[in-house]
């Protein structure tokens, strides 16, 4: 194939262009991503950290009594499993296996005594042995044994419950004179609807 003949002008504009070619096909794909929107992973949510474990202690009529860590959401019974299960002594009719559990709270299962009875171990008290006070089904003496709450408010809890029926919230103590947002605030884990 015979060379065209270019004159020097003619030379100088063909690698002129040639060089601005190569410019912009240079900034094309070296800079081109610039001009579009950065591609980036689509971020995963992290999955929700596990609630913390509530920490009970087991005492009286177990295999294993001592501290125990639960997941949110366990009952009496769950502790007392985690504890080895009952022991042969133990008076289970004493417990309510099915009350939910509470972090911090001690779960005392009392013995048998010979006479068919059952006693809790000495420094257990009455309410620690069944979690949380129901006030849908609590007698006025077990809403008594809670902290601020006499003989006369926990008359006024049972004759309120007797006129309107189960409680559906805690809160609904505040309808009830004598208990104040404190010591609602005060009985708030203490008791369940």
């Amino acid at each position: 194939m015979p060379a065209l003949p270019l004159s020097r002008r003619q030379a100088l504009v063909a690698a002129g262009a040639l060089a601005l070619v190569l410019v912009l096909a240079g900034k094309l794909l070296a800079g081109g991503s610039a001009h579009r929107a950065p591609a980036f992973a689509p971020a995963r949510a992290a999955p929700p950290a596990p609630p913390p474990l509530l920490v009970v202690d087991v005492a009286g009529a177990v295999r294993r009594p001592g501290l125990y860590r639960l997941a949110h959401g366990s009952r009496v019974a769950d502790a007392v499993a985690k504890a080895g299960g009952a022991g042969a002594k133990a008076a289970l009719d004493g417990v309510n296996l099915a009350a939910p559990l509470a972090d911090g709270e001690q779960v005392v299962v009392p013995s048998r005594t010979p006479g068919g009875g059952a006693v809790a171990p000495a420094g257990s008290s009455p309410v620690a042995t069944s979690g949380p006070v129901s006030l849908s089904t609590a007698t006025a003496e077990q809403l008594d044994a809670l902290p601020g709450i006499g003989p006369v408010t926990a008359q006024k809890i049972v004759d309120y419950r007797t006129a309107h029926g189960a409680f559906r919230s805690v809160d609904e103590l505040d309808a009830i004179s004598g208990i104040g947002p404190a010591k609602l605030d005060q009985l708030r884990g203490l008791v369940v609807p």
